[in-house]
């Protein structure tokens, strides 16, 4: 009998050796590699390194049955079809000699659905746009902060570091309360600016496998654990596609006889309509550079870099089934890289004319128009 078993035990170790030996194999000369997801266009330049095994690559949340992940060597590609939750190893092959295992991977999606909880919270817009709630960190500061899909994780400004945290910060277990669920084993990243009034942002990945409720009529936020039975039959539904750490959503734009639809990100964070890839648009044959000039300004972005910006006319932009017109858009000159793309930006003075779901469960965001539909935007008034 235990020579029995022994035999057993080595067959399935022959096994699982010829196994390990069957993996695809990418050759390369360089210990440069560079990785596209095919369905977002996300580009990650990659280090070679075999003394890391796995070495391991996450994907983005994927909103659909599957994606496909490229690797590309100097000498030699890789295409890897990928389903959520699914991992896939291979060895890249560096001058003959050096093996790197190499794993491409989908984290488990998550899904608080077959729990039960609604959690109700004052939302709060300022004239500037931003949407602010009051939160407590480490059950010790009170802190107001934004709601920033363009975000992800905790971020909080270096003044508010500098001279409002009492509690002590540590690398990956901080806890954040909002309303009355606790958030926790958060990093806290430093930047120096945040929406305007707020002492920082956090972003949509908190609430990943959760639905968010953003209701402007009754100025509040509410995260369920499943979607309410009449959002699918009273809002438009968009199709979420994510994007590294953020998602975005199709968009419609309109001048005299051009159209164009594309994925924007979207982003409660930025506070005005929308921002434009100028030469982006021009090269997919939309005359962006013939819309009325408005006005040009500089403006900041969250690490205080300043980006010239033209404020011009759009005709029409359409979200769902919802059409708005004459929309005071910006209109970048240069183009600016996400990710290594390009991307046109959804801002909340466009957002907040819409009472809001966000299903982080089926990656949908329900939309229904509310009182600010109609409201002047900012630049023209």
């Amino acid at each position: 009998m235990k020579s029995f078993l022994s035999l057993c035990l080595l067959s399935f170790l022959a096994s699982f050796s010829s196994a390990q030996n069957k993996l695809p194999v990418l050759k390369a000369n360089q210990p440069k590699a560079v990785i596209y997801e095919k369905d977002n266009g996300l580009k990650t330049d990659w280090n070679i390194d075999a003394k890391v095994k796995p070495d391991v690559y996450t994907v983005s949340k994927i909103s659909t049955r599957k994606k496909v992940v490229t690797v590309k060597t100097d000498i030699d590609s890789i295409a890897v079809k990928l389903r959520k939750g699914e991992k896939k190893d291979f060895i890249i092959l560096l001058k003959n000699k050096d093996s790197a295992l190499t794993r491409i991977q989908s984290l488990p999606p998550k899904d608080f659905s077959k729990m039960s909880f609604k959690d109700t919270l004052k939302l709060q817009i300022n004239e500037q746009n931003t949407i602010f709630v009051k939160t407590i960190l480490n059950k010790t500061d009170t802190l107001l902060l934004n709601f920033d899909t363009g975000t992800s994780e905790l971020v909080l400004t270096q003044e508010t570091l500098k001279n409002k945290i009492k509690s002590t910060l540590k690398s990956g277990s901080n806890i954040l309360q909002i309303g009355k669920k606790e958030y926790q084993n958060l990093n806290i990243y430093p930047a120096q600016l945040s929406g305007h009034g707020t002492d920082g942002r956090f972003g949509w990945d908190l609430f990943d496998g959760m639905i968010v409720e953003l209701n402007h009529d009754k100025g509040i936020m509410v995260v369920h654990s499943q979607l309410p039975s009449h959002v699918k039959s009273k809002y438009s539904s968009l199709q979420m596609k994510y994007f590294n750490n953020v998602f975005l959503v199709e968009v419609d734009i309109k001048q005299g006889q051009s159209k164009n639809k594309s994925w924007y990100l979207f982003d409660t964070g930025y506070q005005r309509t929308a921002m434009l890839d100028g030469p982006l648009l021009n090269e997919q044959g939309f005359p962006a550079d013939q819309m009325t000039t408005i006005k040009k300004v500089i403006m900041k972005n969250a690490q205080g870099k300043e980006i010239p910006v033209i404020t011009s006319n759009l005709q029409s932009l359409s979200l769902g089934n919802v059409n708005l017109k004459d929309i005071p858009v910006q209109l970048l000159s240069q183009s600016r890289l996400v990710g290594g793309s390009r991307m046109n930006i959804l801002g909340n003075e466009i957002i907040k004319r819409f009472n809001i779901f966000l299903d982080f469960q089926k990656n949908r965001v329900y939309i229904q128009p509310n009182n600010w539909v109609n409201h002047t935007y900012i630049e023209s008034k």
